[in-house]
């Protein structure tokens, strides 16, 4: 992983997270939109678009926040059931699917009750990514599918440049602008905790989804994850 300095790990880590989006909930939607100019509505569907699964499928999704992943797959005729450690995120939620405030870690499931899973632009927010990746492999089918969505950094040099004036300034000022500087100070910062690509597919393929492939979509900005549970 990158330079964490000081970034909390573990146990602190969770407890800082949690709060922190229990502060930002009421607006969280709203800087969304603003951020990503819209975008991330596309990006969502591409990704349930990969999930290629039968209609009626139960989809999980993790970090569900406010629920747009669990609005776009209700919409997709999948049923999908949301986990979010913050229980002023899921207060704000706009979704008719069932909400559990629960550790993404430790999965109030049996093995195997979901078809799929999904994920939001939270990797980087769990305090253990293999930890969470097994999680997943015990509680989907074999067959299962899973899709993720996370930040990246476009390879191009005329790309980067831009990418990180906007994300590692303009973010952050928009963000207290609108809602909590601290919060999305915190977000360019909190890439720090995501390992390189190629890692996060090999911890992905050794928990067993061998087949773990990345798309990178907004100009190399955004990365898609996806795999298929053996």
């Amino acid at each position: 992983m990158g330079a964490l300095g000081d970034l909390p790990t573990g146990p602190e880590k969770a407890r800082a997270i949690q709060a922190m989006f229990d502060k930002i909930s009421p607006r969280y939607d709203l800087l969304n939109r603003v951020m990503t100019l819209g975008m991330d509505v596309g990006w969502r569907r591409r990704a349930i678009a990969t999930l290629g699964l039968p209609t009626g499928s139960v989809v999980l999704d993790i970090a569900c926040g406010t629920g747009d992943f669990c609005r776009e797959l209700t919409a997709r005729g999948y049923r999908a059931v949301g986990f979010d450690l913050s229980f002023g995120m899921l207060s704000e939620a706009r979704t008719d699917a069932p909400l559990v405030q629960a550790d993404a870690l430790a999965l109030p499931l049996g093995a195997g009750a979901g078809d799929g899973a999904t994920c939001g632009f939270a990797l980087r927010n769990v305090t253990d990514l293999e930890q969470l990746f097994e999680e997943l492999a015990r509680t989907l089918r074999g067959g299962g599918r899973v899709a993720f969505l996370e930040v990246a950094r476009p390879e191009s040099k005329l790309l980067r440049r831009g990418h990180h004036l906007y994300f590692d300034k303009v973010v952050p000022l928009i963000g207290g602008l609108l809602s909590d500087k601290d919060a999305y100070s915190y977000l360019p910062k909190s890439t720090a905790y995501l390992p390189p690509t190629p890692e996060l597919l090999r911890m992905l393929r050794a928990a067993g989804f061998t087949d773990a492939t990345v798309t990178t979509l907004g100009l190399g900005a955004v990365q898609l994850i996806t795999g298929t549970r053996v």
